[in-house]
């Protein structure tokens, strides 16, 4: 059998007939013993083994074949196949899977490292329970995980959240004998302090230090901020100069904290006394450590008193340079303080200080975020005057503010002059034109700069054969869509989901009902999994054209796949089933929105309002009515209009004029509208 493999005649009758044995699996396992030396050919076999109809690989298989890997130091391909043997197997895999790999050891010559590559991956993969108890059996077997991989796993049980399995794992490093690193310790100390478990915190440092290990700056910093944010600032001045004592001097990073801390509880004064002390002591505060005022009053939008800081900057000394200037720049910006922003630029200037790149793109960027293109284009002239050279990030800026300014001619001459100073707009340059001509409706300009994109040897994507394929649709041309979905294929792009979201929700808006269905079946076949977004297309174009027993199969199958269907797929179901007269699915429908926390919304309301009104089940209409109206949505007159005349139609007339007097006290329609009710004789 390992000649046939090693000769890759894989069609052999020989091959044929062991794969329909019930004793395959058995025959791979020694076949790929039999390879061992040829790791490579291993891994082919295996994976030809694994396309064979009704064939499936033993725990064993999987394990002989890591031994391999591993002995021949295929790493990567190790790890990547022991990944697929943990995810691919049902129950509990850390425990079965260590057993047989451990049993299979003798394959090549025992190497240890391949049961801590295990151990790496049950973290990687976010299984840390089963990390943890794969662990406590190694431990049993003496071939303990490297504390690099301890660490990994205590720091992913740390970031979990609250519970007692970091405490716990670290009590089994310990116990185990494993080197603690004084990295071991920052987890653990990090760990408590964001757990607000300072006394701990304090206790691991006596601890490490017990244990020989020495606390560094990390953990000195970790201690101080931690104690910090939970307002124990003495306890983080306390700190602070127990570090000195013990020879581990602070650093920017020490300072950047305390300061922090002090602005947080806003004793400002303290956190000023610390920048002395800082300066003092021969640390020369950077931008950083002025960024940290500068920031604490930003986030406030205390812009006034953080340029005044920024001014006390420049007093003491500290000269600003340009990336302070930008840093200021862009927080004005970014809290619509543009002409603050234009006034720093000045200062800035006047400083002596050159704008670079950075500076006029972010305020270009600013200013394009606010609209406020004239300006933007002002800034943009003065950039060219002072020969600061436009990069691609300017005009990009420049293009996506005169779009959404709808501004589409200055959005085109922009990309003509940068075309003409020889930068070449990038495809998302391109695709972002594009985009801004299709919501426009200008498709015939946004498929002739396609054109000229490709004429000049610009690779175009699947985002922008999506863009075009959208545009088509949702202006009713099925056909041109079509072809160009055609056309992305055969230029080898793969249409993604987006894709097909976009063609399937586009054919079903146009009624198209049976092409949308065998897109979805096209897009299944090539191994492309729906998302919410294109069930929801799917089956609201179904519902909308009285498929709603196809419908409701995709309604389950969306469940089934563990998906949580939004308001419009509920909404159209409800709406779908109401209308054929399903007044009990509908309300099953509405019951579980309820339960899975998916909230009614107008529309929604409408169409069971409406629905219940056709079923004359009007008392369910009144209902939700007063449920709609008591969450703050107020019915049209279609609704209300609706429930009234149907009143009148069942003969409940006094029902119907109490409801359009509710409705007029409440506001919602100004006295009775006599164009809802029918001639009724009085």
């Amino acid at each position: 059998m390992c000649k046939i493999v090693r000769e890759e005649r894989w069609d052999d009758s020989v091959m044929v007939s062991l794969f329909k044995s019930a004793l395959a699996p058995i025959w791979v396992s020694k076949i790929l013993v039999g390879l061992k030396e040829d790791p490579k050919l291993a891994l082919k076999f295996f994976k030809w083994a694994e396309r064979q109809t009704g064939f499936c690989h033993t725990t064993e298989s999987y394990c002989i074949l890591v031994h391999i890997l591993f002995y021949s130091r295929m790493y990567t391909y190790a790890h990547a196949i022991l990944k697929d043997l943990i995810t691919s197997s049902p129950v509990l895999p850390g425990c079965d899977i260590f057993d047989v790999l451990w049993s299979t050891r003798f394959v090549c010559l025992p190497g240890y490292g391949v049961f801590d590559t295990f151990f790496s991956v049950l973290v990687e993969l976010g299984m840390l329970e089963e990390a943890h108890e794969c662990f406590s059996r190694m431990k049993k077997f003496r071939v303990l995980p490297k504390v690099r991989s301890c660490n990994y796993l205590l720091q992913r049980l740390s970031k979990r959240g609250k519970d007692e399995l970091p405490r716990i794992f670290f009590k089994d490093m310990v116990a185990s004998g494993v080197a603690m690193s004084v990295f071991t310790y920052n987890i653990m100390i990090d760990y408590v302090c964001k757990e607000g478990d300072l006394k701990t915190a304090r206790s691991l440092l006596e601890q490490m230090k017990e244990m020989g290990v020495m606390p560094d700056i990390v953990t000195y910093n970790t201690l101080i901020d931690g104690h910090g944010k939970y307002g124990q600032l003495d306890t983080s001045i306390s700190m602070f100069e127990e570090m000195k004592v013990a020879g581990c001097y602070p650093d920017v990073i020490t300072y950047n904290a305390l300061i922090n801390c002090f602005c947080k509880y806003e004793r400002l004064p303290k956190a000023f006394e610390i920048l002395h002390d800082m300066k003092k002591n021969g640390l020369k505060p950077n931008v950083v450590t002025y960024s940290t005022f500068i920031d604490a009053f930003c986030k406030e939008g205390m812009m006034q008193e953080a340029i005044k800081f920024f001014v006390d900057m420049r007093r003491i000394g500290l000269m600003p340079n340009e990336f302070t200037y930008t840093s200021l720049i862009d927080a004005n910006c970014k809290w619509g303080n543009l002409d603050d922003a234009i006034k720093l630029v000045a200062e800035m200037l006047q400083a002596g200080v050159e704008l670079n790149i950075v500076t006029y793109t972010v305020l270009i960027d600013g200013l394009c975020e606010k609209r406020r293109m004239k300006e933007a284009g002002e800034v943009f002239r003065a950039m060219l005057k002072a020969e600061v050279a436009p990069n691609q990030k300017t005009y990009t800026a420049l293009v996506h503010g005169y779009i959404k300014a709808k501004e589409m001619e200055n959005a085109m001459n922009v990309l003509k002059e940068m075309k003409g100073k020889g930068i070449e707009p990038d495809l998302l340059m391109h695709g972002t034109i594009m985009w801004g001509l299709c919501n426009q409706g200008k498709i015939d300009e946004a498929m002739a700069l396609f054109y000229e994109i490709k004429a000049c040897g610009i690779e175009v994507n699947h985002v922008v054969y999506t863009i075009l394929i959208d545009a088509y649709f949702k202006a009713g041309k099925s056909t041109q869509a079509l072809n160009l979905l055609q056309e992305m294929q055969d230029t080898g792009n793969a249409p993604t989901a987006v894709t097909y979201g976009a063609s399937i929700d586009g054919l079903c808006k146009l009624g198209l009902v049976t092409d949308a269905i065998n897109h979805f079946q096209r897009m299944v076949d090539i191994g492309l999994q729906p998302n919410v977004v294109v069930y929801t297309a799917l089956i609201d174009g179904l519902c909308k054209n009285n498929h709603m027993d196809i419908a409701r199969d995709m309604f389950d199958e969306m469940l089934s796949k563990g998906m949580i269907p939004d308001k419009t797929a509920y909404t159209s179901l409800i709406d779908g089933s109401l209308k054929h007269g399903n007044i009990q699915e509908a309300l099953d429908l509405q019951k579980r929105m309820a339960e899975t926390g998916v909230e009614l919304d107008l529309v929604a309301y409408t169409s069971l309002i409406l629905g219940f009104c056709q079923c004359d089940q009007v008392q369910q209409a009144r209902n939700l009515l007063h449920e709609m109206i008591a969450k703050g949505m107020l019915p049209d007159e279609v609704v209300y209009g609706c429930l009234v005349t149907k009143y009148y139609e069942l003969g409940y007339k006094d029902e119907a004029i109490e409801l359009q007097n509710e409705m007029a006290n409440k506001g919602i329609i100004n006295g009775i509208n006599y164009r809802v009710v029918p001639n009724v004789q009085t």
